[in-house]
């Protein structure tokens, strides 16, 4: 076996019964593993998490099928090459035969890229797999979506991922009884928590590991490692999932979730002042009326996070976030101002009420501007109407 190669290259399964931890999507009676063994696999678009198998998949369905398969990186190719794949699956077409198209990273290619393929999919002359990290909802074009089957691939639990890094080291003679390097199950179980769900990255610890030491322990992973290894793409969904389990967290009166969730953002790399944006609004939109105390709270820890920067503003962060989740909450300030909103849309740029308006000048005194207004520190105003005439019955706060 040629070591030039990477391990995760080298050690890619070639069968579905050696493929690991998606299950659901390919195991035994599923949609998708009886299209592949009967060799009528429709346009599908892979979407998962990086490490989870989306090419492996890919690579799995190359070699079963009985068709042409031609694989393209979105990031390292363009519309020339694409038109002379096409030409290739055409000319193959006339003649029965079937072409497989994958393109890892499909969300890489922008709108006109993506067209390109539509009347080909649609006809038949290409089968499309495309993978991608992002949402194909935000990423995939809605025409070519509709055209494909969307096959959802999950973050790889850590017992799929102990099974994993077990074959390739018993491909590498690495069983616990072997030399030079021996592996412990703590061994594995330790490599596979650390992975976070990536098998590649599994495997690059296995791989950086077999090259330095006779024997590999948990000290030498975590050598290796230095630090976890933490899946949070500032650019992509995940950025998007981890700020909406922090916001919902914290509006649900969890603190704990709440500081987890906080640590794996700035953990992660993501700018403190992001995180304290979001926390400035949470603490008017979810906390309100309710603690008057939470815009303070958050706005000084914004005003930290801008003085001291990362690591030492996370404390500060960790203080607004448990302080936000155990706070109680109230929705009517956000819900004023929607329903305000609407009423401005719907009717428009009603009229000041003359009698609210100012009058600086003396022709505006002439037409009536600010006559009969009724100064409410020396005189009773209760009754004094400050709403446009269409909407003087309207109240979008609630009465104490």
């Amino acid at each position: 076996m040629n070591s030039q190669i990477p391990l995760a290259e080298r050690m890619r399964p070639t069968s579905l019964d050696e493929f690991f931890g998606q299950e659901e999507l390919v195991g035994i009676g599923s949609f998708l593993r009886k299209a592949i063994e009967e060799d009528r696999v429709p346009s599908i678009i892979l979407w998962g998490p990086p490490g989870c198998g989306k090419t492996t998949l890919a690579s799995v369905i190359a070699n079963l099928t009985k068709a042409e398969f031609i694989s393209l990186s979105a990031t390292a190719s363009g519309v020339e090459e694409l038109r002379k794949i096409i030409e290739r699956a055409e000319s193959g077409h006339r003649l029965g035969v079937k072409t497989v198209l994958f393109i890892d990273e499909i969300h890489r290619w922008n709108k006109a890229q993506q067209d390109r393929l539509l009347p080909y999919v649609e006809r038949g002359i290409v089968t499309l797999i495309g993978a991608t990290t992002e949402n194909p909802s935000f990423e995939v074009n809605s025409a070519l979506l509709s055209r494909a089957r969307v096959c959802v691939l999950k973050r790889i639990g850590d017992n799929a991922m102990i099974t994993i890094v077990k074959r390739a080291a018993e491909k590498m003679n690495l069983t616990p009884d072997s030399v030079p390097a021996r592996l412990t199950d703590e061994v594995f179980a330790c490599i596979a928590t650390h992975a976070n769900g990536d098998a590649r990255f599994a495997l690059n610890i296995l791989e950086a590991a077999m090259g330095q030491h006779e024997e590999i322990t948990i000290e030498l992973v975590k050598q290796i490692l230095q630090k976890s290894h933490l899946l949070y793409d500032k650019q992509g969904e995940e950025h998007y999932n981890v700020i909406s389990a922090l916001h919902k967290s914290m509006r649900g009166g969890d603190p704990d979730a709440s500081v987890y969730w906080l640590v794996r953002m700035l953990e992660g790399g993501e700018d403190p002042l992001y995180v304290a944006r979001r926390i400035v609004r949470f603490a008017s939109e979810d906390i309100g009326l309710a603690n008057n105390t939470a815009l303070l709270i958050a706005n000084a820890a914004f005003d930290a996070c801008h003085k001291l920067g990362m690591p030492e503003c996370s404390v500060h962060l960790a203080h607004a976030v448990i302080f936000m989740a155990k706070s109680n909450k109230s929705i009517a300030a956000y819900e004023a101002y929607e329903k305000a909103k609407k009423d401005v849309e719907k009717h428009g740029n009603l009229p000041v009420p003359m009698h609210i308006r100012n009058a600086p000048t003396q022709l505006m005194k002439e037409l009536e501007y600010g006559k009969g207004y009724k100064y409410t520190p020396k005189e009773e105003s209760k009754d004094q109407q400050y709403l446009p005439d269409e909407l003087k019955h309207v109240k979008y706060i609630a009465s104490d």
